[in-house]
């Protein structure tokens, strides 16, 4: 590594708290921008990449801490260096010569080698005190940069989806088909919106898949006829899931499902903690978390992402059969893999006119399995592939998105290798016309995104 790559990634520990300098990154973080949009850049050109600590609230001690740097692209190149800093913000460049996505992470360190950690200096004896400690507590205590840039992004693909795509999701639409969409069960939860009601109920689904479960806000005003939008809203992965409680608030200005990505019991109906206990029990496959069994996702009819995919369709097809539907406006919303159950409500037909797609999983999966077979620098935390996962890939999905949908990739974080931007950029390409847009965010990991800044968004497609 050359002496200014040296100089620049030394200064990244300007974000340095110790016991020598306590509280001196208690408030600091790292600030990146790029020389242009960094998902603009074209193969073999220069990036250059500036990083500015922030919060730095006095100096630093010369030789107290180091930065641990780390470059790596999708190709499984890397190169990771510990160097010393000099306090003083830094330039780092580098190219690309495939398409694809570098990432750029540093790390501020101590003397031993181990992330600095920022301490609450607070007064927490106050109610503000207490708040700010509880966002404080919730907050990522790394003082770090996770990022990067991609090259030629346009011209990013998924690989070849399987063949009979279609004809299998015209056969498992079928088995949804065969039975009627009815509520099993629908009780009314108490809220605090006097303009709306919430109920929670249970929705049929196809023979042998657990039910939809949830929660239906329906505006008060329906009763006067007025007619509202309908939204379905779903939730993010959840390993080891806790009961789905109603909210706090129904909705008055539009009719909204929230369901469940498991079809679970909900506490209305009599949920208990054996039932829970049983359905954690359950969603397990061969002592895998679900959906992450090899062995049951090689069958693509078993796979645990089958009942989830219809159980998103029949949630649409039960709100379009509600009184107070405005019959023309339908939308669909969530993050991670809640982000992903968006992208499939958006392409299984069923009409839907807007989906806000955030932090989507599960695009183009095939790219992530040699990044666990070698257990590179941005491996994260992926699905093991095998080719039946095809018939779930967000990536393949996204093209039977119709173009009078409009799908918002509401943000796309450019140090997220949860959902890697590579695969986060093929499944947008693959959104057929332009009624679309994404929203990059850099300095943005999965569950983390950097104060605003200029230069930290970058919103492509329709306005």
């Amino acid at each position: 590594m050359n002496e200014m790559l040296a100089r620049v990634v030394a200064a990244a520990a300007l974000a340095v708290s110790t016991a020598a300098s306590a509280g001196l990154l208690d408030n600091a973080w790292i600030k990146c921008t790029t020389d242009k949009d960094p998902v603009s850049y074209r193969v073999g050109e220069k990036m250059k990449f500036t990083l500015t600590p922030m919060g730095v609230e006095g100096e630093v001690p010369e030789g107290e801490y180091s930065v641990k740097f780390k470059r790596s692209d999708d190709f499984g190149n890397f190169e990771e260096k510990t160097l010393p800093f000099d306090g003083k913000p830094f330039v780092y460049e580098t190219s690309m010569s495939r398409p694809g996505f570098v990432r750029i992470e540093a790390f501020v360190v101590d003397k031993a080698g181990k992330r600095v950690k920022k301490q609450f200096t607070g007064d927490a004896t106050t109610p503000e005190g207490r708040k700010a400690m509880n966002k404080f507590e919730k907050a990522k205590k790394d003082v770090f940069f996770d990022g990067g840039a991609g090259a030629d992004v346009d011209k990013l693909v998924p690989p070849e989806e399987p063949g009979d795509f279609d004809a299998f999701w015209k056969k498992q639409f079928a088995r949804l088909d065969s039975v009627p969409v009815r509520f099993l069960e629908k009780v009314e939860v108490p809220q605090k919106n006097p303009k709306a009601r919430v109920y929670a109920v249970s929705i049929a689904c196809a023979e042998g898949i657990r039910p939809v479960t949830g929660y239906l806000s329906i505006p008060v005003a329906v009763d006067e006829g007025k007619k509202f939008p309908a939204r379905l809203e779903t939730h993010g992965y959840g390993g080891n899931p806790g009961f789905h409680m109603p909210p706090e608030r129904g909705r008055d200005g539009e009719i909204v499902l929230n369901i469940n990505a498991h079809g679970m019991k909900l506490p209305a109906f009599g949920a208990t903690d054996d039932d829970l206990a049983e359905l954690k029990k359950s969603i397990k496959s061969n002592g895998k978390t679900y959906a992450f069994d090899p062995v049951q996702n090689a069958n693509p009819e078993a796979a645990y992402f089958n009942g989830m995919v219809l159980r998103v369709k029949r949630g649409l097809q039960c709100l379009k059969k509600l009184k107070g539907w405005n019959g023309k406006d339908l939308y669909a919303s969530g993050g991670s893999q809640g982000g992903l159950q968006t992208i499939w409500a958006a392409g299984c037909g069923e009409g839907v006119t807007r989906a806000n797609s955030d932090i989507t999983w599960c695009c183009d999966m095939p790219m992530n399995e040699p990044r666990l077979a070698k257990k590179a620098s941005t491996a994260g935390w992926y699905i093991p592939w095998v080719p039946a996962l095809g018939y779930y890939d967000a990536a393949n999905w996204a093209k039977r998105i119709p173009t009078t949908c409009r799908t918002s990739i509401t943000r796309a974080g450019l140090g997220d290798y949860t959902c890697p931007p590579t695969g986060l950029a093929k499944m947008y390409n693959n959104i057929p016309g332009d009624n679309k847009s994404i929203r990059w965010v850099q300095g943005s990991e999965h569950g983390y995104v950097p104060p605003e800044y200029p230069g930290r968004d970058f919103m492509h497609g329709k306005k």
